[in-house]
């Protein structure tokens, strides 16, 4: 049956009203895509076929206060690969790409091959950060390296190696800062990204003559610490000196400005190369000197003494009496000295540092009075300091504490500090009674080195009066100059200080036999201080476990070095010197050594109980300072004179030499020209040498120091 033409048209009007809508559907759809959605689009096809290469921002430079750059960044490349352009070669030319680059940077070839042929993929980094030596083997590759680049990067380089390793910290491979000053002031040192921009086709591949865009970084702030290079150097020296001669378990020397509170040296033992930090374990880069907590023993001495004298609850003329102990309740706490000091003024408790005469001090001033000043004086709570993972100490609870607690809190048991907490209290008494925030960072500077922010002194609070403060400094001279810390003693200045022996507790209580945490702090010039040092060693070996044996040396090392360098000049008439610490025992015989190995003689030296030094360079001792069969007191430093057997010439003390002409050779030749004549050698700086301490020609006594200031060598010139 055929249609009728009603029913023809009919259909056709049915056929071209579907037409018609599904057409203005389409247009619509297509005005919603192109119009309404237009730039939505146009951006997600921008997305696909654009890619973004992050070029990152040079980090800024960390500086000691006197501008000599500690941590840089310095260019390198990063290997990246276009896995869409590698594709493009035959799978053998794929696989010699991929053990090429695996033989160069020392990687797994099948990983590698993964890699770089990593589908929808049109970057991936092959190796971040590579060394100079290996890019430049790549680039002269006998392997075509087809889809491989190289994209310019800024690694991270502590230009002193492990010097000042715990402040500076390090970064990982994206420059992002992970600890010490790298992590506190990350934000200010990173700086801001850039960016490559190039256009690529659905196949990954890039366009010839296409799109392409640079975003160029903002490189970082730069960081001027208040660590004195320096500084830092003397006590670095003195750490590994105190490392091979004593063992100890871990050890710690800070020196501060105590008028200021700024840092001019601080390094701990063990230590690590944050170069290579890889090769160290975990535990080296542990900053004792604000992680740790540890009993101060008779340092903290000084806080109840002060503490005491502000309140009135002892004044100079006071008597005391030591029988060798105290009684607290149905409990005794001994003196160190077992028969006791008897009859005894306050500045003589003080002196010698009697654990019954700081008892009764501390019971006069209370428990009420006492814990004001042991918060007033910052224990209990972080310092503020600018670096990650500072410890608050430890405190018995106020409201648990007996008169037991008060006594061993007084002598310094009890609770646990760190010692930048505790340097940060001696120096608030060094400073006329003002507790200053401690400070490792001086100013920030832009990219150009101009000023951006400046940190000034901070005073915390005024924790007790000049006066006072003034009185104890005097009385804690005397401990140098007739009491425990006589050691610490340096001709023509004048040094107060405290020493310290502490028993280490045990993790599940108690005290640990035959281990003590030793310690020494000191202040000078004792009549107006400007620099303060604590020295703080965990578990010296040997049988003298003494802080006036084991620290108080150390203590005098760092500081008459840095009241040198830092221009302050002796004092005449201070008095006569303290009498050698001999703490009752015989003195010793200093044993033959010389012209045997350097290893050999230390060992011998260390067997008798005395310390060592070495002076010039080499493996072998030439010379010797005491000269064998001397008396001497026990831990009296024997200065051993190196060099090498075929530069070995010996000399006899007492004999002159003439000292050579050392202008313009480096430490090393230096060091062998002065060991060679029996004189020592006291280097400043690094580089060649710019100045020397005595003429060419000067005749000299054996056994001189010859100070060799060290410049960099494109600094040196008329």
């Amino acid at each position: 049956m055929f249609a009728t033409p009603v029913q023809v048209r009919k259909r056709s009007t049915h056929i071209l009203i579907s037409f018609t809508a599904l057409v203005c559907i389409l247009i619509l759809r297509l005005f919603w895509v192109q119009v309404v959605n237009g730039s939505f689009y146009a951006e997600k096809a921008e997305d696909v076929r654009m890619r973004e290469l992050p070029v990152e921002a040079k980090r800024g430079t960390i500086f000691d206060r006197n501008m000599n750059s500690m941590a840089v960044s310095v260019s390198v490349d990063s290997v990246v690969a276009n896995p869409a352009e590698v594709r493009k070669n035959k799978e053998p030319e794929q696989r010699a790409i991929a053990n090429e680059l695996a033989r160069v940077l020392e990687m797994d070839p099948e990983k590698v091959f993964q890699t770089i042929t990593k589908a929808n993929s049109g970057f991936v980094w092959v190796k971040r950060k590579v060394e100079p030596d290996k890019i430049e083997q790549l680039r002269n590759s006998t392997v075509k390296l087809n889809g491989i680049s190289f994209i310019p990067e800024s690694k991270r380089f502590y230009e002193k190696g492990k010097l000042a390793a715990h402040i500076l910290g390090f970064t990982d491979t994206d420059a992002r800062g992970i600890e010490g000053l790298e992590l506190i002031f990350d934000k200010e040192l990173r700086g801001l990204p850039g960016k490559l921009v190039a256009e690529y086709d659905a196949r990954n591949l890039e366009l010839p003559q296409a799109q392409h865009a640079y975003v160029r970084p903002v490189d970082g702030h730069s960081l001027v610490l208040t660590i004195d290079e320096t500084v830092q150097y003397i006590i670095e020296r003195e750490l590994d000196k105190l490392d091979r001669e004593r063992k100890p378990k871990g050890a710690t020397i800070i020196v501060m400005d105590v008028k200021t509170g700024r840092i001019l040296g601080m390094s701990n033992r063990p230590t690590y190369d944050p170069n290579e930090r890889d090769k160290y374990p975990d535990t080296a880069r542990r900053n004792r000197a604000i992680n740790d907590v540890y009993e101060p023993g008779s340092t903290f001495k000084i806080v109840t003494a002060s503490a005491a004298m502000e309140e009135g609850a002892v004044k100079e003329s006071d008597k005391f009496y030591d029988p060798g102990y105290a009684t607290i309740g149905d409990r005794k706490v001994r003196c160190w000295k077992p028969d006791g000091h008897g009859s005894q003024t306050f500045p003589e408790v003080v002196q010698n540092s009697c654990n019954p005469g700081f008892i009764q001090i501390g019971m006069n001033l209370g428990v009420e009075k006492f814990y004001n000043y042991l918060l007033a004086f910052g224990f209990g709570s972080p310092t503020g300091i600018s670096m990650n993972g500072e410890a608050a100490g430890i405190l018995v609870p106020k409201k648990t504490v007996k008169p037991i607690d008060l006594a061993t809190m007084s002598i310094g048991q009890a609770n646990a500090v760190t010692p930048i907490q505790l340097i940060t209290a001696v120096s608030a008494v060094a400073n006329g009674g003002k507790l200053m925030k401690p400070q490792l960072v001086e100013k920030i500077l832009d990219s150009q080195g101009a000023v951006i922010q400046t940190f000034e002194p901070e005073v915390v609070r005024q924790v007790v009066s000049k006066e006072t403060a003034q009185k104890l400094n005097l009385i804690l001279e005397t401990v140098v100059s007739k009491g425990t810390g006589t050691n610490a003693y340096i001709e023509g200045y004048r040094v107060g200080g405290k020493t310290g022996t502490a028993q280490k507790i045990k993790p599940n209580g108690g005290y640990m036999e035959g281990e003590y945490v030793v310690s020494f702090v000191g202040i000078a010039p004792a009549n107006d201080p400007a620099v303060a040092c604590l020295v703080v060693v965990d578990a010296p070996q040997g049988v003298q476990q003494f802080g006036g044996l084991v620290a108080a040396p150390v203590f005098k090392s760092v500081m008459t070095d840095v009241l040198r360098h830092l221009g302050i000049p002796p004092q005449m008439n201070t008095g006569e010197a303290p009498a050698a610490a001999t703490n009752q025992v015989e003195a010793v015989a200093v044993p033959q050594v010389t012209g045997i190995g350097v290893d050999d003689a230390e060992d011998r030296l260390l067997h008798v109980g005395l310390g060592v030094a070495t002076e010039g360079f080499g493996t072998r001792v030439v010379n010797q300072l005491p000269q064998p069969g001397e008396k001497v007191t026990p831990q009296t430093t024997v200065v051993l004179y190196l060099a090498e057997d075929d530069k070995t010439a010996k000399v006899n003390p007492g004999t002159q030499v003439e000292c050579p002409d050392l202008l313009g050779k480096g430490i090393k030749q230096v060091g062998d020209m002065l060991a060679k004549l029996g004189l020592s050698f006291e280097p400043v700086g690094t580089g060649v040498a710019k100045s020397q301490s005595y003429k060419a020609g000067t005749k000299l006594p054996v056994g001189t120091v010859v100070r060799v200031e060290f410049v960099p060598a494109d600094e040196t010139g008329p």
